[in-house]
């Protein structure tokens, strides 16, 4: 790709990151793993790369800015400039990590939009009316649920085009043509629709989903951007469209994979598989051990901090955790409580698991079940 690199300073993230290193917590120590964590978007090899590669490619994006933004952001910069309401769940610690009570993990890269306009060339560009076309990648960070297409670090590539008012209004339909070529040049000669959406940052807002063995799955979220939303971000006089994607998403669809972690697997009978395009063939299905966990916990229990805990101990041996049962009795449990049964099924992709090895992982999971969430463990 011919494009031009933005990268933004990192010095304020270094200092965030520097502190959470310092706290002695499992929230600290989970993010800090987290933001360790490879950017497979730019591992040479990676299906991820390649998704990354061929839309930069998509002839009307080949000359597009390449910004590199921070991965620790400011709050108010994510949620109240992109226009989120104030009640809005990503708000939330149970969805969202929080470095300090100002700063989180990113959560989507369609920030990248306030670290670009932000740039001093960039301001100079504005001034003399050009027109600006940025594409941003990387990994972003949520708090998610436990299952075979789920994992709270993974990778968003976005784009945006914006132009003066006095060159013309874009529409829907231009957005639309740059949609098709994208889904061409990932997914070939495939069937596609754009249903309506709404989004927090762009109206009017569309989805693009693809026909897979005759499902319909959503794979991108896109649409006008919002005049009010870059006013706020001290640019007026523009307009233009803007889209984003899950870069796992896409790569899932792909190659038909079974499970997500395999995109993260060192194991050379996954890796030499993992080409865009080309049907993932299991390497062998390993038999899953499963436990169950059944406790006790006031009603602030959030169950995406429970499944990072389960994430912490476990790791990638952790398949899927799924509610077996949830109910309140006042009588037997107490005022405010409310009794909880998880399913934890664990299963390497690359080997099989023994009672022994597993044994101890569940082991602690009850224990700091009981210290983390001060839960009455049955």
């Amino acid at each position: 790709m011919a494009h031009k690199e933005i990268i933004i300073d990192l010095s304020k993230e270094n200092e965030l990151r520097g502190e959470l290193k310092k706290k002695d917590e499992a929230e600290a120590r989970r993010m800090t793993r987290f933001l360790e964590m490879p950017d497979l978007s730019r591992t040479p090899g990676s299906p991820l790369q390649e998704i990354v590669s061929r839309v930069g490619e998509v002839p009307v994006l080949k000359d597009f800015d390449v910004i590199k933004i921070p991965e620790i952001v400011p709050a108010d910069v994510s949620f109240d400039l992109f226009d989120f309401p104030l009640d809005h769940p990503a708000r939330s610690k149970s969805d969202t990590y929080y470095a300090d009570d100002k700063h989180i993990l990113r959560t989507h890269d369609t920030v990248f939009w306030y670290y670009y306009l932000n740039d001093n060339e960039v301001k100079e560009r504005v001034q003399r009316g050009e027109s600006l076309g940025t594409l941003c990648y990387g990994k972003v960070y949520r708090k998610d649920e436990i299952d075979r297409r789920h994992m709270n670090v993974f990778h968003q590539m976005g784009g945006w085009y914006l132009q003066p008012d006095s060159k013309g209004m874009l529409t829907l339909d231009d957005l639309k043509k740059v949609l098709t070529d994208i889904v061409k040049t990932v997914f070939g000669d495939v069937e596609y629709r754009f249903p309506d959406e709404t989004f927090p940052y762009t109206d009017p807002s569309t989805e693009v989903e693809v026909n897979i063995n005759g499902e319909w799955i959503e794979i991108l979220g896109s649409g006008m951007v919002k005049k009010s939303v870059l006013k706020k971000m001290g640019v007026e006089g523009y307009n233009g469209w803007a889209f984003g994607f899950g870069l796992e998403r896409l790569a899932i669809i792909s190659m038909e994979l079974p499970d997500i972690r395999l995109l993260w697997s060192e194991d050379e009978r996954v890796k030499k598989q993992l080409k865009l395009g080309s049907k993932f063939q299991e390497v062998s299905k390993f038999p899953p051990i499963t436990r169950d966990i059944s406790f006790v916990v006031d009603k602030s229990f959030e169950p995406n901090n429970y499944f990072d805990l389960i994430r912490d101990i476990g790791g990638d041996l952790v398949e899927e955790v799924s509610l077996m049962d949830k109910y309140e009795n006042e009588e037997k449990f107490g005022k405010d409580k409310v009794s909880y049964t998880y399913r934890v099924i664990y299963r390497s992709i690359e080997r099989t698991l023994t009672n022994e090895e597993i044994a101890p992982l569940q082991d602690e999971i009850v224990k700091e079940t009981i210290q983390q969430f001060r839960a009455d463990v049955r």
